[in-house]
């Protein structure tokens, strides 16, 4: 490897982490406060709500369009305009002076970041074929951290600048991500593909027909339903079912979030290392299925382990994104399939929480909600069956159709 080489390597490792950073804390940089901000102009209900909601409807619409982005503007481009989009909006969100105003810069964010999270499995595939796990393992654990931090830091910063100084401390972040996808974008050879390249069209009309493409769809769509159906309803549910108190259902929820990150850290390795995705799914179904049947049936006799085998399936976030590289030949498909999965993944992770509190609505208790979650957890079951052979979808398109991709 050349000095320039190694310099961009390092640039982008460095761009990598700075924007998974970014991600992770416009997303969870919010709630915390929203008792703060109401105490400075009303936050109606149906705000909050469409608040809540936001994240896997923005990330859902973005994984929609976000391929068609990349082939007009190119790669780093268009993780440059995500990354100043996001910037940009957490500091308009620090600016807010009513409840749609703090909606409209929110869901700004929301779709930066469901245009970067496409991405940047694409950008790992791009730079890093030989070391796709390490760098899902750098990311993705960065964004982990990056979940659990500002619950923690957001209030006592709010009370120390107020909220809109918490605001704008994480848009100052946001903005030290900028600079390195800056240089990246000189650096980067024309992004334009030349009229030889295939439309994109070509390229979703034959991930649509491979049974790898939807078991990542289910893959990745059952971590989501888990991990925003508990993020909306955890804290509740335990306070009925398990008679904690908010402090406690509070803790937990944290725990929850926490184990996310020790799995970020082993899975991408192990499943780079050892090509085998089984044992993974093997582990999530089976630690989330004894979380919810542990709830249902005994909820008070052990909730912290029923709350830690809940965190477990989330394993599924990180195993998704670094099969997007290792199940792909070029990063122009890396691309397409990322946007593909997360954009039908989200759409069906939104359903979740909504149908866990309707089924709440409607029966008084959680039994139903907590058997939604099971149900959602078995099908993870035919997606793992499917995943077993170590394939590329061009692969998996040529030896069924017996055409070059």
């Amino acid at each position: 490897m050349t000095r320039r080489s190694a310099g961009t390597i390092a640039l982008v490792a460095a761009a990598i982490v700075l924007l998974a950073l970014t991600l992770r804390i416009a997303v969870a940089s919010l709630s915390p406060l929203l008792t703060r901000i109401g105490e400075e102009f009303p936050l109606p209900a149906v705000v909050v709500g469409l608040i809540g909601m936001a994240p896997p409807v923005a990330f859902a619409l973005a994984g929609m369009v976000t391929p068609a982005i990349e082939r007009r503007l190119g790669l780093e481009r268009s993780v440059l305009v995500a990354a100043i989009t996001a910037a940009v909006m957490l500091g308009l969100r620090a600016a807010a002076v009513d409840a749609w105003s703090l909606l409209g810069a929110t869901a700004g964010v929301f779709a930066a970041v469901g245009v970067a999270n496409v991405l940047i499995p694409t950008v790992v595939k791009k730079y890093f074929p030989e070391r796709i796990g390490l760098m899902t393992t750098v990311y993705s654990t960065a964004m982990a951290v990056a979940t659990f931090t500002p619950p923690l830091v957001a209030v006592p910063l709010a009370e120390a600048v107020g909220w809109r100084g918490s605001f704008a401390t994480w848009a100052v972040v946001a903005l030290a991500a900028v600079a390195p996808w800056v240089a990246l974008s000189m650096r980067a050879r024309a992004s334009r593909r030349d009229a030889l390249d295939e439309p994109r069209t070509a390229v979703l009309s034959r991930l649509v027909r491979l049974p790898q493409t939807w078991a990542l769809v289910i893959t990745f769509g059952v971590n989501s339903s888990v991990a925003y159906g508990m993020f909306a309803w955890m804290p509740p549910l335990l306070i009925d079912v398990a008679g904690v108190d908010a402090a406690e259902a509070g803790g937990l929820l944290a725990l929850f979030s926490f184990m996310g990150l020790p799995m970020s850290l082993l899975v991408p390795l192990l499943a780079a290392r050892l090509g085998r995705t089984t044992p993974f799914y093997v582990v999530a179904v089976g630690c989330g299925v004894t979380g919810v049947v542990g709830l249902i049936v005994a909820p008070a006799a052990a909730t912290v382990l029923w709350v830690v085998l809940l965190g477990i399936p989330p394993l599924m976030f990180p195993l998704a994104l670094v099969l997007f590289g290792l199940r792909t030949r070029s990063h122009e498909t890396t691309v397409a399939l990322s946007g593909f999965v997360q954009s039908v993944g989200y759409a069906f992770a939104a359903l979740m929480p909504l149908a866990i509190g309707l089924t709440h609505e409607v029966t008084g208790g959680w039994t139903a909600g907590l058997s939604l979650l099971g149900v959602a957890l078995a099908l993870v079951i035919p997606a793992a069956i499917v995943m077993v052979r170590r394939e590329s979808v061009e692969e998996a398109w040529e030896r069924r159709t017996g055409r070059t991709w």
